[in-house]
């Protein structure tokens, strides 16, 4: 992992294929498109990246809507034939078992206007484009350090386990995804060993025993802006959090939080088009757009996930570089989120995680 941003393949711009696809259809009064985020900074993002600049390129409207990332519901639209949402920003594992199932269309690279190569290893699945790529950290407010911990300050993951030299509640993501990884890691097992023993009961079962011992003192959220919030309000000391949720408020509103970049989950977002959907010109049209590389490099201005797209990197600021997942300086100890791992097997372990929530 020390060498992600070197397995970023730089080569010639490739957006002039994109730009021409996204003026290719004519645009009447009523055309519009849904698109489907997770809320919050980061649609506010997408929004002001993406949204706003295409509707007024095109003349075609989107129209926004949030989820949390709930596989049955995309499935059930399929299902029953009700299809209303067109473009879905998904994580790996949807993306993956969206193919499998058959609820996301299977992507034509050709009408995306860009090479698969051109993406970051990882980034051009058969059913997604990677549009960023993000990281799973934790953080926490710098009044912590004096008032409540004697001076001392949070380095690594451990230390968001040890209630007892950092005593206060804790947020995590109400979802097994980087909980099991971070409770091996920090009882022991070696990141690059960590989805081999998860693979095992055994190592379920230990991972489950390592988040009994926080448990007790864990604030769940369960949509990326809680848990900024969470942290804003001091319901928590430290959060788990996705990295541009709390790059947002430390950059726009001056709060004074440290991000810790300790065995990060590195993981990437898809835009993914629904199958069957109705507007799948349309869809194609936008995710062009989106995927064309000075496009996508306006994003990381509006909060800290890095491009999918080599040819993006020329296009973002020297000073944004530093805060984005895959400055070499924030890639020490970070892992790659294993999207097979959760493809397979997301639903069982959030059905075991939930009855672990019960007890």
């Amino acid at each position: 992992m020390k060498d992600f941003s070197n397995r970023m393949r730089v080569g010639c711009l490739a957006g002039v294929a994109a730009l021409a696809l996204s003026s290719a259809l004519p645009a009447a009064a009523e055309d519009s498109i849904t698109v489907v985020s997770w809320g919050g900074a980061y649609s506010e993002s997408q929004r002001k990246a993406y949204h706003e600049p295409y509707m007024a390129e095109t003349g075609i409207k989107i129209i926004e809507a949030e989820y949390t990332g709930d596989i049955a519901q995309m499935r059930a639209m399929v299902e029953s034939g009700n299809v209303t949402w067109d473009v879905i920003d998904v994580d790996a594992a949807t993306a993956l078992a969206g193919c499998d199932q058959g609820f996301l269309e299977e992507i034509d690279y050709a009408k995306v206007g860009q090479p698969r190569d051109k993406f970051v290893v990882g980034g051009a699945l058969d059913c997604g484009v990677a549009t960023i790529v993000y990281a799973t950290v934790f953080g926490y407010d710098n009044a912590n350090v004096g008032n409540l911990w004697g001076g001392n300050a949070p380095t690594t993951i451990a230390d968001f386990y040890d209630l007892e030299k950092f005593p206060g509640k804790r947020g995590l993501y109400k979802k097994p995804f980087v909980n099991l990884e971070w409770a091996l890691i920090v009882d022991g097992v070696a990141k690059e060993d960590v989805y081999n023993v998860l693979r095992t009961p055994e190592g379920l079962d230990r991972a489950f025993a390592k988040l009994d011992t926080i448990k007790s003192q864990v604030a769940w959220w369960e949509a990326g802006a809680q848990a900024a919030e969470l942290l804003a309000t001091g319901e928590v000391v430290m959060t788990q959090a996705w990295n541009g949720r709390l790059y947002k408020p430390i950059k726009d509103e001056g709060k004074d939080w440290t991000i810790v970049w300790d065995h990060q989950g590195v993981d990437f977002d898809f835009w993914a088009i629904m199958k069957n959907t109705p507007k799948l010109d349309l869809a194609y049209q936008f995710v062009a757009y989106a995927s064309a590389p000075e496009n996508m490099a306006r994003q990381s201005n509006f909060i800290s996930y890095g491009p999918s797209h080599a040819d993006a990197i020329p296009h973002i600021p020297e000073d944004v570089l530093k805060d984005l997942p895959t400055f070499p300086g924030n890639m020490g100890t970070a892992f790659t989120v294993d999207a097979s791992f959760w493809a397979d097997n997301s639903e069982a372990l959030q059905e075991r995680f939930n009855a672990w929530l019960a007890q």
